[in-house]
């Protein structure tokens, strides 16, 4: 069965059949997302997204730096004794090599060369 429809330009003739068809099929599309979604736990939905991530460590060995002892002094130490928090050490360690700028030298590769500073004592084993 076709409908023709009027608009402010020209008629349109709609194939009824083929509208509820495609009415049918949005549905259940909507209702088939739903249940996917309804699966999912709330720790999978709270989990990051690691697919984008790289799986490994990338240290580029032709970027030259050294660091200076007055940064070193800076980098927080973590000694793995009892009452220390490995979250807030890594927090903090991460806020001192933002800080620290160097030309043409990527912030990862600084924190690559300053991490084993940060280690002490048994945390160093």
């Amino acid at each position: 069965m076709h409908v023709t429809y009027s608009t402010n330009q020209s008629q349109v003739q709609v194939d009824l059949e083929i509208e509820n068809t495609l009415c049918r099929l949005r549905k259940e599309a909507r209702v088939n997302n739903m249940v996917v979604e309804r699966q999912q736990t709330l720790k999978e939905l709270a989990a990051s997204n690691v697919e984008n991530q790289p799986l490994c460590i990338n240290i580029d060995n032709n970027v030259n730096f050294e660091l200076k002892s007055g940064f070193i002094h800076l980098v927080p130490t973590f000694n793995d004794l009892a009452g220390e928090d490995p979250h807030t050490h890594l927090k903090e360690f991460h806020m001192v090599c933002v800080g620290m700028k160097l030309n043409e030298v990527d912030e990862e590769q600084v924190k690559l060369k300053a991490f084993p500073f940060s280690l002490k004592r048994a945390a160093k084993a």
